[in-house]
């Protein structure tokens, strides 16, 4: 059990890691717009993000709330509140 939780642990830093690199880049290209670069890295990071979460929430259910439920949920039922909330981990 507890390998699962480190598991779930790991996949949360990850989706962290990636959401800071994403709101960084999002700050840059607010004074520097024109960066093509910087707007590159910034779609990278994004569809990472969005892949991270899709893993995360097959595996483990959805990572939000707001209605939605989670991107890769759809169907599902009301999951948010099954399972170890993120922060109990």
């Amino acid at each position: 059990m507890k390998c699962e939780h480190e598991q779930q642990a790991a996949m949360l830093k990850k989706i962290q890691e990636i959401q800071f690199v994403a709101v960084e880049l999002n700050l840059y290209l607010d004074t520097h717009p024109c960066d093509e670069e910087a707007l590159r890295d910034y779609q990278c990071a994004v569809e990472r993000l969005q892949e991270l979460i899709c893993e995360y929430e097959q595996v483990y259910g959805p990572i939000l709330n707001f209605g939605h439920g989670g991107c890769c949920n759809a169907g599902k039922g009301w999951q948010w509140a099954s399972g170890p909330w993120p922060w109990e981990l």
